[in-house]
């Protein structure tokens, strides 16, 4: 189910989906919603996308969340609310990524977009040159993604091509397998981006990274972007 607002590039090769319907369990209430400094979270990470010519969706967990988000950010750079698809899981109460990414990627297939860059909503500090940078380097492959030093990859800073991650996410529902990087392939042609020795280059401090799970986490948001400014 989606509301379809406007959009912004006929291109289909690359879309944007925002996650924005995770549970918020340890934050105590709706993350993108929250005011920074007199503003959503949100809307820090929208506000850089706006720059972008790529269509912008946010993905919901009910309608009743997309009503509330209408009611409290700027629209006009949206081109769409996608709503999560339950009828995938016989669990009709079941919140999570997964979901959220299925329902990306079947949309983006029923729209005939090729790729999709998926973020989640509570990444505020996120450089347009690190979505830039990965952007320029998907272009040649199926999936681009960043990954340290350790392994560690990042699925929610990443490009995945829509119709091949929709089999994936849809295999992995089935057989109750919500673990993100799940949804690569070994069949597909994917280009691991290492965060040290590349993406560090052009975000020194790796803030596109820092994700608000706590309360607490929104004081360390505040003191990295002061300083950011400052040196700007």
């Amino acid at each position: 189910m989606k509301k379809v607002l406007k959009k912004r590039n006929k291109s289909k090769f690359l879309a944007i989906a925002v996650l924005i319907g995770g549970k918020s369990s340890r934050f105590g209430s709706d993350k993108g919603l929250f005011e920074l400094s007199g503003k959503p979270l949100i809307s820090y990470l929208l506000d850089k996308l706006s720059e972008f010519k790529y269509d912008i969706f946010l993905v919901a967990n009910s309608l009743k969340q997309t009503q509330k988000y209408m009611e409290k950010i700027d629209i006009n750079n949206l081109t769409a609310f996608i709503i999560d698809d339950k009828d995938i899981t016989s669990d009709k109460t079941l919140i999570t990524p997964m979901i959220g990414l299925f329902s990306t990627f079947k949309e983006l297939k029923r729209l005939r977009y090729k790729k999709v860059l998926v973020l989640s909503c509570d990444t505020p500090l996120i450089k347009k040159e690190v979505l830039k940078y990965l952007i320029e380097r998907c272009k040649n492959y199926d999936c681009c993604i960043p990954q340290w030093e350790n392994g560690f990859l990042e699925p929610l800073v990443a490009i995945y091509p829509v119709k091949k991650a929709l089999k994936t996410a849809k295999k992995n529902l089935k057989i109750q397998s919500y673990k993100l990087t799940n949804l690569l392939s070994a069949k597909w042609k994917t280009n691991f981006i290492s965060i040290e020795k590349n993406i560090k280059i052009i975000d020194e401090n790796l803030s596109s990274f820092i994700n608000v799970n706590e309360l607490i986490d929104l004081e360390k948001i505040k003191e990295i972007n002061m300083k950011e400014r400052k040196n700007n």
